[in-house]
């Protein structure tokens, strides 16, 4: 894991730039997850484990509804910032640096709702350490609860493995930012690089550099059956509002 905590350690301070209002998005991605949660039977009185935490996107938002939310990341760099911004958003999260392969190893207990997302499960770059992965989050999860992840929609993105994402571009008080993505694909693995351009009072480019493994849906969803999930399901944009397509499984 050290590429991706490395990555997330320079990226954290900078993270919210992908954005361009992050508080206004960790309130609508919060929606979004309470009308799935509500949908499976689940409401504000579900245990939720953010287990890709990141700088607390979805925790922080969720814990303003009113939901228990405990969080955890591999990225120190990530965890403090998401602390800072929980206290200043005036929510209660418990915080935990945790690698989702082995979530055991801190979290003796299970939850309702385990979530990771953002692409966070495409880190694993090979079968073995998603499968890993895969077992660890579930093992985390109650019978009768549910596992919520977000990816990349790499089935069509494996059709022509484009170099590049489309650019963000945000305008702002003092000019425009602009971020995108980079895409070296060596088979089905690609070597990203996160640009952000800050072009206001000064100009200031930043790079971040990570790798991915593009994993398909099905793929994922045999994973999940084979690890005690009953019943898996997919949901899109359109569906959804949310940026990538949503994979729900019940245990």
């Amino acid at each position: 894991m050290d590429i991706i905590q490395a990555f997330y350690d320079k990226l954290a301070c900078q993270y919210d730039k992908l954005f361009l209002d992050w508080k206004s998005t960790t309130r609508e991605q919060a929606v979004i997850l309470d009308r799935l949660f509500r949908d499976h039977g689940f409401g504000d009185t579900a245990r939720i484990l953010d287990c890709a935490c990141g700088i607390g996107t979805q925790a922080i938002g969720l814990a303003l509804l009113g939901y228990h939310v405990t969080a955890s990341d591999v990225s120190d760099g990530e965890l403090a910032q998401a602390k800072e911004r929980a206290e200043e958003s005036a929510v209660t999260i418990r915080f935990e640096h945790a690698d989702f392969r082995t979530l055991s190893e801190t979290f003796s207990e299970q939850f309702d709702i385990v979530i990771a997302m953002d692409n966070a499960l495409p880190h694993m770059l090979s079968k073995d350490n998603l499968e890993a992965a895969v077992k660890s989050i579930t093992s985390r999860v109650v019978t009768g609860g549910i596992f919520i992840a977000s990816i990349r929609d790499y089935d069509a993105l494996l059709a022509n493995k484009p170099p590049y994402s489309p650019p963000y571009i945000h305008k702002t008080d003092k000019g425009q930012r602009v971020s995108f993505q980079t895409w070296n694909w060596e088979g089905d693995h690609y070597k990203l690089v996160q640009y952000i351009i800050d072009d206001e009072e000064v100009l200031q480019i930043s790079k971040f550099e990570c790798e991915y493994r593009a994993t398909r849906r099905e793929e994922l969803t045999n994973m999940l059956i084979a690890n005690g999930c009953s019943e898996v399901v997919w949901k899109f944009p359109e569906e959804t509002g949310f940026y990538q397509p949503i994979v729900i499984a019940k245990k």
